[in-house]
């Protein structure tokens, strides 16, 4: 059994991942922490639903997280997470970070997008960016994981088949994205439930988002080249899932059953990628509660533009679910273990 950790539940990414590894045939939680505790507290006293686990949440000891696991789930907030991690892997054991504090690999690009200093920048050159379906290898042989925030898992699926087979101008990226609130997290879609729902809006526009350099990044490793993008994020009333429209100018003639066809040997074998038919779109509903991605496309001959749609639960395949298929690629697991 793989002995696990968590720290920070309070969180929709933490809770998550409670139901994930407390039903997953290989794994034994071995430990709750919470970052501001004190002292210790039962589970059920912040989620009864899982008072069936009889677990209690403990103040943060790397020391203790190292002695007791051999694979910590680190839930907390950016700018949080690199106070912990260099601890965590002096004792030994295998980190999954899903905050975006070792996602980027220049840590001046990440102190300009985030606002602070980070503190933990020997760090980031033992990062493996877990992406599962491009970074397989290397996720096996990581000891610590950047889990891929949930827009950027959207765009890079959709857009890395095209890139690698070089049907993309990369000169023009336009994605237009839309989230449910719980990408917010959990205390902004409470305010949202609370003050604005329902409601549809655009935020962070005009280069305004902290995702635009994690997918300009990965995008221009999938390339070789610098790869610069128009991105627009939205709110829609929901409290789960995401879908990413995403528009390529064709550089290269091709009908969309050979750009389809593609993407299936691009991504075969893996389970959790399903390309559509052209005329079959995907929507949320169809993706709510799983770790699949799904992504269909159609080319407007008009404009001589590949629109891609992606979707996936940004809860599961956008969070606590990939950081699981990453888990199960670095112990030996088959990735689907647990998760389907």
């Amino acid at each position: 059994m793989i002995k696990t950790a968590i720290v920070g539940i309070t969180g929709y990414t933490g809770e998550e991942l409670l139901k994930i590894l407390s039903e997953h045939p290989n794994v034994k939680i071995s430990g709750l922490y919470g970052r501001s505790s004190s002292k210790e507290r039962d589970l059920k006293e912040i989620y009864p639903h899982f008072g069936h686990l009889h677990l209690k949440i403990k103040p943060l000891d790397a020391k203790q997280i190292g002695n007791e696991c051999d694979v910590a789930f680190l839930a907390l907030p950016h700018a949080v997470a690199f106070e912990v991690v260099p601890s965590l892997l002096e004792t030994g054991i295998k980190v999954i970070d899903l905050s975006a504090d070792f996602r980027l690999k220049d840590s001046e690009v990440y102190e300009k997008w985030y606002g602070v200093k980070h503190t933990a920048k020997k760090c980031i050159c033992k990062a493996v960016y877990g992406l599962s379906e491009l970074n397989t290898e290397e996720v096996k042989k990581a000891l610590l994981i950047a889990n891929p925030g949930c827009y950027p898992t959207t765009v890079i699926l959709g857009c890395a088949p095209a890139i690698k087979n070089c049907f993309a101008d990369l000169k023009r990226i336009v994605i237009d994205s839309k989230s449910g609130v719980s990408g917010s997290g959990r205390k902004n879609a409470q305010e949202y439930f609370k003050n604005e729902h329902p409601n549809f809006k655009a935020y962070k526009i005009a280069g305004g988002h902290r995702h635009i350099p994690e997918i300009e990044q990965e995008l221009s490793i999938l390339s070789g080249e610098n790869v610069t993008i128009s991105f627009t994020p939205h709110i829609i009333p929901l409290e789960r899932g995401m879908l990413s429209a995403i528009y390529l100018d064709v550089k290269k003639q091709a009908p969309v059953s050979l750009i389809i066809d593609k993407y299936r040997e691009f991504y075969k074998g893996r389970e959790f990628i399903k390309i559509l038919d052209e005329n079959v779109m995907p929507s949320v509903r169809d993706v709510l509660d799983t770790n699949y991605c799904e992504i269909s496309m159609k080319l407007d001959k008009r404009t001589n533009r590949l629109i891609i749609i992606s979707v996936i639960d940004n809860l599961l395949k956008g969070a606590s679910g990939q950081a699981v298929q990453n888990m199960n690629l670095m112990f030996g697991l088959p990735e689907t273990t647990g998760l389907l």
